[in-house]
């Protein structure tokens, strides 16, 4: 069954260019042209991703992304006009995916829609891979959590906590954070990072990495400022690394 993609955009030339291009690459799509018409269609239509505008009328498209996001976990990509960090990390703090900033090309913005449905996809792997190994746990088989020194990482439960209590990280901190812990010492690029985690396979917007390690900090670190686990490799990237 085709995946179904709800296209919020006022712009109607645009709107309907991204159905049809969306529609021939074989996805089945709705359109909505302001934010109470997105919230109608995303309750009526179930959608498996939603490209969300962020200057809507009626409802703001980051109001509308608050919306849903309380509602359900589907997938949202922003579509900004804006070249502004400030909407991209509020849109991302409220719980989007992803953000696209215009003009882009359609080639990317499937790109990151088909990297989206692979990370779905490899979730629910996981998930029953988790099942499975629930099943055998008795035998030892899972393997333990990995201490980061407070913070006990569960990579098979897909769980944190801290000093004992639970950790919510958002689901691509959380595979950020295992993909590092897999790693360790090893120095990846944003680019790299975004392939393996994100699914992408091009060099893409390299500040969604950044945002999700400023979150990773948060919840990791001792002194977020000052990081004794997460490093900064100027000029390169980020590296899992244990203190000496």
């Amino acid at each position: 069954m085709a995946r179904t993609i709800l296209v919020v955009e006022d712009e109607t030339t645009l709107r309907e260019t991204l159905i049809d291009a969306l529609e021939t690459e074989g996805f089945r799509v709705v359109g909505a042209a302001d934010g109470r018409a997105a919230l109608a269609e995303f309750r009526a239509e179930a959608p498996d991703l939603i490209l969300l505008d962020v200057m809507l009328p009626e409802l703001s498209g980051v109001e509308v992304c608050r919306i849903i996001r309380a509602e359900s976990p589907v997938p949202i990509i922003m579509l900004t006009a804006r070249d502004s960090e400030v909407d991209k990390v509020v849109g991302l703090e409220l719980g989007a995916d992803d953000y696209v900033t215009k003009p882009f090309s359609f080639r990317e913005l499937t790109a990151r829609i088909r990297a989206i449905f692979r990370r779905d996809e490899r979730v629910a792997a996981t998930a029953a891979a988790t099942a499975a190994a629930s099943a055998v746990a008795a035998e030892g088989a899972v393997p333990p959590p990995v201490a980061v020194g407070t913070v006990l990482v569960d990579l098979a439960g897909h769980r944190v906590t801290r000093d004992g209590r639970p950790v919510a990280l958002k689901p691509k901190a959380f595979e950020l954070l295992a993909f590092l812990l897999r790693h360790p010492g090893q120095v990846f690029t944003r680019d790299q990072l975004l392939e393996h985690v994100w699914g992408y396979e091009y060099g893409g917007e390299t500040r969604t990495v950044d945002v999700h390690v400023h979150w990773l900090r948060a919840e990791i670190e001792p002194d977020p400022a000052t990081p004794a686990w997460l490093h900064t490799v100027r000029g390169v990237g980020y590296v899992f690394r244990r203190p000496d």
